[in-house]
């Protein structure tokens, strides 16, 4: 994707949202979870609440995911018809590979998408809670590679759904600063 039109368009198919991501009428949700799958705080105990036992028996069966890695299951109550898992990193320090890590859950949750045909994403912030992430690396991380991702599939749609204005703002100041790029 070269042309100004072509990128503009990306940038277009990018919504920032404050919104609670358990609401969302989308294809697939993600999930911030931690490695064993089987809920949590944050964004991970509300998917799990909002979207009832099923969900928790097909974690189960999932036996877990790796730090990096995403694994897709069904959405059973919530509005969207799949939740994708994804296990952030924890920052130590931006020394441990935090930032690979980061950039490949959403790579991870992205291919699923394509792979499954998925019209419509939602993203929390992922490892900005209780991991700890830097949120003006992590908003930066998302952005781009989302807009990468975007760059090689034109129907997707993306939706960030923050809890906070400074998440809001950190993903906005992001996306203008692609947009002006």
């Amino acid at each position: 994707m070269n042309s100004p039109n072509e990128k503009k368009q990306a940038i277009n198919r990018i919504a920032i949202r404050q919104v609670d991501i358990t609401t969302l009428a989308v294809d697939a949700i993600v999930n911030a979870a931690n490695n064993s799958l089987l809920g949590g705080g944050g964004v991970d105990g509300a998917i799990h609440r909002a979207a009832g036992p099923k969900l928790l028996d097909e974690c189960r069966e999932l036996r877990g995911c790796e730090t990096g890695a995403a694994k897709i299951t069904r959405g059973y109550e919530l509005p969207a018809k799949y939740v994708i898992h994804t296990v952030g990193p924890v920052w130590r320090g931006g020394t441990h590979g935090e930032r690979e890590l980061l950039a490949s859950c959403y790579r991870a949750c992205l291919y699923i998408a394509e792979e499954k045909g998925l019209a419509s994403i939602a993203f929390p912030a992922i490892s900005c809670g209780a991991y700890g992430f830097p949120l003006p690396a992590a908003a930066k991380i998302a952005i781009d590679t989302v807009f990468a991702a975007l760059q090689k599939n034109p129907k997707l749609i993306v939706t960030f759904a923050c809890f906070g204005e400074s998440v809001q703002g950190a993903l906005e100041a992001a996306l203008a600063a692609k947009s002006d790029n």
